[in-house]
């Protein structure tokens, strides 16, 4: 069905919005976002601006949909394209430091008082669905561990899939390693240490996959 011109301009209007919000954000943080501010600089005033986003938080989750989704999809090219777990580990490495703003948006602390609808878990369940399955293809034959066998009857984060337990394991190891040593790195952790995190990354995995 085609967009009528006005739905055409107020999704417009919207990208204008959520533009300028990023711009905040990456200037100030999220808590210092402001829709006074953004409407202002988008030449409305702030009432009119509800009109587009009825508040703050539904602002927020407008980005958050936006990043989660953004990198739901690059991790599902990655993965379509031939890319295993070392692979979508460069990816998620190449989209975070791309932007961090939006990734400590997702993965940072918790915005204060802000509650995310269950729609945006749904989507970054998309991102540990392709994980899980490129560390199913990559599992070996470890007996399993303690955490394996709780995982058996704890796997409903997982959505459905029936990958091994040992699997679902691995795709939890990777994501807390990663995600250690992204987060350290772009909040500036890493800053006068003078060593490659890229590095550190793949000891990581290494150690991982042989594990």
């Amino acid at each position: 069905m085609n967009e009528t011109p006005r739905e055409r301009y107020r999704a417009q209007v919207r990208e204008e919005i959520k533009r300028h919000a990023w711009e905040q954000i990456a200037a100030a943080g999220v808590p210092a976002l402001s829709l006074n501010a953004i409407a202002k600089q988008v030449g409305m005033s702030g009432p009119a601006l509800y009109r587009y986003f009825a508040s703050r938080d539904e602002l927020i989750t407008a980005l958050i949909r936006d990043a989660y989704r953004s990198l739901a999809d690059t991790v599902r090219a990655a993965r379509h394209a031939g890319a295993g777990v070392t692979g979508l580990a460069t990816t998620v490495c190449d989209w975070a430091r791309s932007d961090p703003q939006r990734y400590f948006l997702i993965y940072g602390t918790p915005v204060p008082g802000y509650h995310a609808p269950g729609d945006t878990t749904a989507i970054s369940a998309e991102v540990m669905a392709v994980l899980i399955e490129a560390c199913a293809e990559e599992a070996g034959e470890e007996p399993p561990t303690s955490f394996d066998t709780h995982l058996e009857t704890h796997r409903e984060w997982a959505g459905g899939s029936p990958a091994p337990a040992a699997a679902l394991h691995r795709a939890l190891s990777f994501w807390t390693r990663l995600h250690g040593v992204l987060s350290l790195e772009l909040a500036g952790h890493f800053a006068g240490m003078k060593f490659d995190p890229d590095l550190l990354i793949a000891e990581e995995l290494a150690a991982l996959r042989n594990g």
